[in-house]
This record gives C-alpha cells, sequence and structure tokens, in this order.
C-alpha cells in the first residue's frame, strides 16, 4: 500500500505509524483534500492489523480536523492542516466582557499548534444537548461551561470521558473531571467576611438574586455569613422599582441591576457609600471609575484561561479552585 507504512518492529505503536504516513502523504500533496482514505478493512488486510488499531488512527485524525467521515462510504481528507495537533470545543454559557478575558486569555496560553471552535448554549439545555450531540467525536478535548443547567451532566457524560475538562462551575455530580471552577459559596462568605469591617456601618444587606443564571452557591454564601454574624438581611429576585433606604447594602450579581440601583440611587438624591452600599460581582475597568469607584467580588478571569490552557497542553487532570478577591472601592 503507497499512501501507508506499517512496520512490526519499530518501536513505535502501529495506530501512530498510520497517522505519520497518511500525514506524509497529505504534507507530500500524495493526498489532497476531499481524496478518499484506503478504506480500514484495506488497511487491516495489507498489514495483518485488527480493526480497532486503524480505527483508532482514523479516529484520531478525524478528532483533530484532518479527515473526516462519511456514514456507510469512508474516510476523506478534510484540512491539510497536519500541525494541528488538538482540536479544542470550547462550551461557554454566553459572551460577556468577563467570559472575553477568559477566552483570550485561554487562546493566548494554548499555542498555536491546537485549533479552539468556541460555541454558546445561551442557558438553554436543548441548545447544550445538541452542541455536545453534534459535536461528540469531533476533537480531542472538550471544555464545558455546565452553569447551573439541569441534567447539564447527562449529556456531558456521553462525551469520551478522558477528555473532558469543567470550567467555572461544577458540582458533585461531575466530580470526576478535571476542572477550573469559583466556589460561588466559599468565594462570596469569604469577601463578605473581608468587608465585615464596612458592612457594620449598614442596617441590612441585600442579595438581588434572580436564580435563573446564578449560581446557588452565591444564596447559599451569603445567607452563610448573614447567619454567622447576625446581620439582617434579605434576598429579592429583582429590584424592579423598589425604594432605596438609607442603610441598605446592594450585592448585585448582575450588571443590568446595578445599574437600576445607582439610577434609583440619583433620583432619590442618595449618596453611594454612605447613604448605602453596593457590592457588584466581577471586575471590569469601568467599575474602578463608575461613581467614584464600585467594590467587586471578583474571580480572575484571566487566571482561569491561563491555569485551562496549561491543563490542556501538560495533560493535567485536577480541580483547581480560582482565586476570588473583594476589591473595596468608593461604594462601600
Amino acid at each position: 500500500m503507497k499512501l501507508i507504512s506499517v512496520q512490526s518492529n519499530s518501536g513505535i505503536p502501529k495506530y501512530k505509524q498510520i497517522i505519520s504516513s497518511i500525514e506524509k502523504a497529505i504534507e507530500e500533496e500524495k493526498l489532497v483534500k476531499g481524496e478518499k482514505l484506503p478504506s480500514i478493512n484495506k488497511v487491516c488486510t495489507a498489514f495483518s492489523l485488527s480493526r480497532d488499531t486503524v480505527l483508532q488512527a482514523y479516529e484520531d485524525l478525524k478528532k483533530r480536523g484532518v479527515i473526516f467521515a462519511v456514514l456507510g462510504k469512508g474516510y476523506y481528507v478534510k484540512s491539510t492542516q497536519i500541525k494541528i495537533k488538538q482540536r479544542v470545543f470550547l462550551l461557554f454559557e454566553e459572551l460577556n466582557i468577563f467570559k472575553e478575558d477568559l477566552y483570550n486569555s485561554f487562546l493566548e496560553n494554548i499555542g498555536r499548534n491546537v485549533e479552539v471552535d468556541i460555541y454558546f448554549h445561551h442557558f438553554n439545555i436543548q441548545v447544550f444537548e445538541k452542541l455536545i450531540k453534534d459535536s461528540n467525536g469531533n476533537y480531542t478535548k472538550y471544555i464545558i461551561m455546565p452553569t447551573n443547567l439541569v441534567n447539564a451532566e447527562f449529556y456531558i457524560k456521553t462525551l469520551p470521558v478522558n477528555e473532558v475538562y469543567i470550567l467555572d462551575q461544577t458540582h458533585s455530580e461531575l466530580k470526576q473531571y478535571p476542572a477550573v471552577f469559583q466556589n460561588h459559596k466559599k468565594d462570596i462568605f469569604e469577601a463578605l467576611f473581608k468587608g465585615k469591617h464596612k458592612l457594620l456601618n449598614y442596617k441590612i444587606l441585600i442579595l438581588i438574586f434572580p436564580g435563573y443564571r446564578e449560581p446557588i452557591g452565591m444564596r447559599e454564601g451569603f445567607e452563610n455569613f448573614c447567619n454567622d454574624f447576625s446581620f439582617e438581611n434579605e434576598i429579592i429576585t429583582e429590584f424592579s422599582d423598589r425604594e432605596i433606604k438609607v442603610g441598605e447594602v446592594y450585592i448585585i450579581p448582575n450588571d443590568r441591576d446595578l445599574v437600576s440601583v445607582i439610577e434609583k440611587a440619583k433620583s432619590q438624591n442618595l449618596k453611594l457609600g454612605s447613604d448605602f452600599g453596593i457590592i457588584s460581582y466581577n471586575e471590569t475597568p469601568l467599575k474602578k471609575i463608575v461613581e467614584s469607584g464600585i467594590t467587586t467580588i471578583s474571580t480572575d478571569f484571566r487566571a482561569m484561561g491561563k491555569i485551562m490552557a496549561e491543563m490542556i497542553l501538560n495533560g493535567q487532570k485536577k480541580q483547581i479552585e480560582n482565586k476570588c478577591s473583594l476589591i473595596i472601592r468608593n461604594s462601600l
């Protein structure tokens, strides 16, 4: 067989010899884009190989995007970019300024020989299911943000177990997978504890928690802090046209609610930081200057992207809590 060469005593696994042969044939333009590869049966017969050996080689090339399969017809050359050794399926819930920082950091650290395709499920379990199903078998690694989607683990478990990584949020059903994640329950508790000396100047802590996209751990950590240190507290699902009272502190995960609270305070002629307080979630450049500075609870999204890239490149299988901090500014 002209395109493929397999030697019995080379010391190199036979499936890797098949991969190298096909890569060389593509590099030398003996195989071009769209051309059909020798069938699995032909390769098996020519070199007395098991079907699994040849299939492993072809599937590896398929995951890297070098070849593709047509059901009932065989395998064909998809790309001549043989230097791409890994293809990463990256599934975010949405793209915002924080996740853009994470994504850019991941790309900067993953290297040029890794191809990354990014998708978004928009907190929709049907979209999540379809994207998982359509991607299965086409990538070397799968990085998933499951957020708080119900039954997300069911679809994640359909993917090759050794190729899955969890990002940003995880839970007990996904403990078998390596992850870089935020511990929201712990993070909000420790952040509020760090700002406790400031919070004592106010009468009540109010968490705006719609509960649709926000991690439940955020609510649990808030409740634990208030109970442990006897802070009067309230949890509301929306701010709407609520009147702000002197002595209130709002903990605000969503930036739209942040804008609503600031606008309402201006209409009531209340002074932020003295009449009432704000703690926002997730650091952005604007929060350094808006209203002379907004206090934030934030993880380091760029660090999260870097750590995940390093885990992929080094083949690490760890669960790593990303660091979180409270940045105190004039809003508290």
